[in-house]
C-alpha cells in the first residue's frame, strides 16, 4: 500500500491535542510566542492562537471547533483506527476495472 505525503503529515487527533498542550505549557513556563515557535518548529500565528484560545476557553479551548458544511461522516474514533487500505466490497464493485 502506498502512503501519501499528506498521509504521512496529516496528524491524529491525540498528536493536535498534545502539540496544543505543548504549546500551552511552553507559554506558561514564560517562554516567549517566537521562541516557542522555534522550539517547536512551528509558525508563530499557530502558537498565538491556541495560546489565545486557552486562556479564553481553558482546556475545552484546546479541542477542534466544528468545521463549517455538512456535519462529519467519519468520527474522530473512525480517523485514528488503523486501516486495510481497502475499500469495502460493495465499493469495490461499482468502479470501472
Amino acid at each position: 500500500m502506498s502512503v501519501t505525503v499528506a498521509q504521512r503529515r496529516r496528524r491524529t487527533t491525540a498528536q493536535a491535542l498534545a502539540q496544543r498542550s505543548r504549546i500551552v505549557l511552553e507559554c506558561a513556563e514564560g517562554h516567549s510566542i517566537m521562541e516557542v515557535s522555534r522550539r517547536l518548529r512551528i509558525a508563530p500565528d499557530t502558537v498565538r492562537t491556541w495560546r489565545r484560545r486557552f486562556i479564553e476557553r481553558g482546556l475545552d479551548g484546546l479541542c477542534d471547533d466544528p468545521r463549517p458544511g455538512v456535519p462529519r461522516k467519519i468520527t474522530d474514533a473512525d480517523v485514528e483506527r488503523p486501516s486495510s487500505g481497502r475499500l469495502p466490497r460493495s465499493d469495490r464493485a461499482d468502479r470501472p476495472a
